[in-house]
């Protein structure tokens, strides 16, 4: 059920019927949701862990012990409870899917990117495992960063919390503002991977990325001051830093990929309506084929009765009309 569509129908350059692509689509999703399935069983043996490790940096930074207000720093803290007895399902649940998908990101982006690749030159396909191979890291890593400043971040939203109040978080909600961010940041940090995906299928030069830097520099400073939940400057920073560095790794790339291409197509960097040089050395000639000069006479011509015998016109003029 799940055989490739494209060994259906072999073409060098990957084009097939609209009712191929939608089933090799259908294909690829199909394999990227087994593998997640897949990997959320796997991580649901091992709940109490991933438990742990979701909980460990809240809880040592804003954790309340033995029922006190204040944390032993001075500062407020926080307990995490639950409200309904199918939170604790629903919430085990959502950490073994949330780890599904996380760790089975080399495989649903493989599956994304060899879905595209066919439509690059045949050389340019063999980065489908490159694809795989960079973007599962660099989603995983965003999804650490979002992990390693939540606790700053509730530490300063706690902050605001006034004296001799207790600070009670739903284990629910904190989990879905983990998934968020986890999510939030990691699709973030697939930026490179998408300008060079855009660089090239011949969509945007590495130029004109370059001419978009100080856009680009504001507007992933407002994603990051919008995306970390405190909006204090350090975790927005944090973001905004490391999506600058990226994107100025997929320009300089892009730009030596198009050096790459212009050294293969001279006329690259030519204009639409600009032409290239023409090459006018004249060509030698061939043999001169000999042409007979007697022309064929019309009918009322080969008889030579208009204008008298032997003549080839009639009525004053070389042809019947």
């Amino acid at each position: 059920m799940l055989k490739s569509a494209r060994k259906q129908e072999k073409d060098d350059e990957g084009r097939m019927p609209l009712l191929d692509h939608l089933r090799e689509l259908r294909n690829r999703l199909l394999k990227a949701v087994l593998a997640i399935v897949v990997v959320t069983i796997v991580a649901a043996f091992f709940q109490k862990d991933i438990y742990d490790f979701l909980l460990r940096p809240l809880l040592e930074s804003v954790g309340c012990k033995d029922g006190v207000v204040v944390a032993v720093n001075g500062k407020p803290c926080a307990l995490l409870k639950t409200n309904t007895l199918l939170a604790p399902f629903t919430n085990a649940l959502k950490v073994a899917l949330m780890s599904g998908v996380l760790l089975a990101t080399p495989v649903w982006l493989y599956q994304l990117w060899a879905f595209v690749a066919p439509g690059l030159h045949q050389g340019e396909k063999r980065y489908a495992y490159a694809f795989a191979v960079v973007g599962a890291p660099l989603f995983l890593s965003g999804g650490y960063l979002a992990y390693a400043i939540l606790p700053q971040t509730a530490e300063i939203m706690l902050g605001f919390s006034p004296e001799n109040v207790q600070n009670q978080i739903e284990l629910d909600s904190y989990l879905d503002l983990l998934v968020r961010m986890v999510i939030v940041f990691g699709i973030a940090f697939e930026l490179p991977l998408l300008l060079i995906a855009l660089n090239m299928t011949g969509v945007v030069s590495g130029k004109r990325m370059l001419g978009w830097w100080r856009g680009m520099i504001v507007g992933l400073t407002a994603f990051a001051a919008i995306a970390t939940p405190g909006g204090e400057p350090v975790s927005m920073l944090l973001l905004a830093g490391p999506l600058a560095v990226l994107y100025f790794i997929a320009v300089g790339f892009s730009l030596l990929n198009d050096k790459r291409r212009n050294r293969n197509n001279p006329d690259a960097e030519l204009s639409d309506d600009e032409a290239s040089d023409l090459d006018l050395t004249p060509e030698p000639i061939g043999s001169v084929e000999n042409v007979s000069g007697s022309r064929p006479a019309l009918p009322g011509q080969a008889s030579g009765e208009a204008d008298g015998p032997g003549s080839h016109r009639l009525n004053g003029y070389d042809d019947v009309t």
